[in-house]
């Protein structure tokens, strides 16, 4: 079932697995009254399986983002899976900002309502960057549906200045704020969420002999093709967000103890997300497992697609076993 039209919103992922596509009109079933809040959340949902996963981006990335997730998990018959855009970024609405971490996830949660995952401990959910800063209001918000949750190169946050990333990374994005030209951005988005040494490096498995830079630089350039352009007030609105995000202590370990599997994962060469970040996470939440990968930088599931997605194969499977049957 669709509802948008293919031609209104063009894909990236396998339309073989697509079930629905669409807009989901946030704005009428939360509070349609509040002019700030007048935007609908574009979604995919892939694949017919019982374990249900959401998978939530991070800063100015679009759900195409998920390309290598969204191909994966609805080719094995267990699994459904629900990408979308946060507000601000790709056919999703951009309200006016600032935006909050809180309210994106009271978007997701409008979205999980909207498709009908609303089961009792149903639902995997997988966030990244300001992806995971959304995933932990999430789980704030609605754990006794979480059976796992996944949160990779993210923070619990703090103050403002305190949320900025490494200078490579802040010079980076202020400077992407200004260029429109794709053959420009690429090299400066690589270079910010990779670590040089593997772009440089010759692909696993490609029968091209292609280095990484060279495979990940096509597949940047199809996306952009293929996404609207970022308006600047969703651009500047999700940096806030991310800029703002704060959960407590105390609040990390009522999440904790409350979701019966919790991944903290992150790399060692982060130039967005420092990874002291998510050694925070594990010093407030005991119960999470933690996971750093060497040599690894922050688009952690791209660089190591089979890895992650393996990773989050076992990390569902132990919060299945982990959840109480009475829970």
């Amino acid at each position: 079932m669709s509802t948008d039209s293919d031609s209104d919103h063009p894909t990236i992922f396998d339309t073989t697995t697509c079930i629905r596509k669409g807009l989901c009109p946030v704005s009428s079933i939360r509070n349609k009254d509040d002019p700030l809040e007048s935007h609908s959340l574009y979604f995919e949902q892939h694949g017919t399986g019982p374990e249900k996963i959401i998978f939530i981006m991070g800063l100015n990335s679009s759900s195409f983002a998920w390309e290598w997730q969204v191909e994966y998990f609805p080719q094995i018959a267990d699994y459904s899976v629900l990408v979308f855009d946060n507000r601000g970024v790709g056919n999703s609405g951009a309200p006016r900002g600032p935006y909050t971490t809180s309210g994106m996830a009271e978007d997701a949660i409008a979205l999980l309502n909207y498709v009908g995952w609303t089961e009792h401990r149903d639902l995997h959910v997988v966030g990244v960057s300001l992806g995971g800063m959304i995933a932990q209001e999430l789980a704030s918000r609605i754990p006794e549906r979480i059976i796992s949750l996944t949160l990779g190169v993210t923070t619990a946050g703090g103050w403002p200045w305190s949320n900025l990333p490494p200078w490579k990374g802040l010079s980076t994005l202020a400077r992407l704020t200004f260029i429109s030209d794709p053959e420009v951005k690429i090299p400066m988005i690589l270079e910010m969420a990779f670590p040089v040494e593997w772009l440089d490096s010759k692909a696993e498995d490609d029968t091209q002999g292609r280095t990484n830079r060279e495979i990940i630089t096509v597949v940047y350039r199809r996306r952009i093709q293929l996404t609207r352009p970022q308006k600047f007030v969703g651009h500047v609105s999700q940096m806030v967000a991310g800029l703002t995000h704060y959960v407590s202590p105390d609040r990390l370990r009522q999440i904790s103890k409350n979701i019966p599997k919790i991944l903290i994962l992150t790399g060692d060469d982060d130039h967005l997300v420092r990874p002291s970040g998510s050694v925070h996470l594990k010093e407030h939440m005991p119960e999470a497992e933690f996971v750093q990968w060497e040599k690894t930088g922050h688009a952690i599931h791209m660089q190591h697609v089979k890895r992650f997605n393996g990773l989050l194969e076992r990390v569902f499977a132990e919060g299945k076993q982990h959840a109480p049957s009475s829970d």
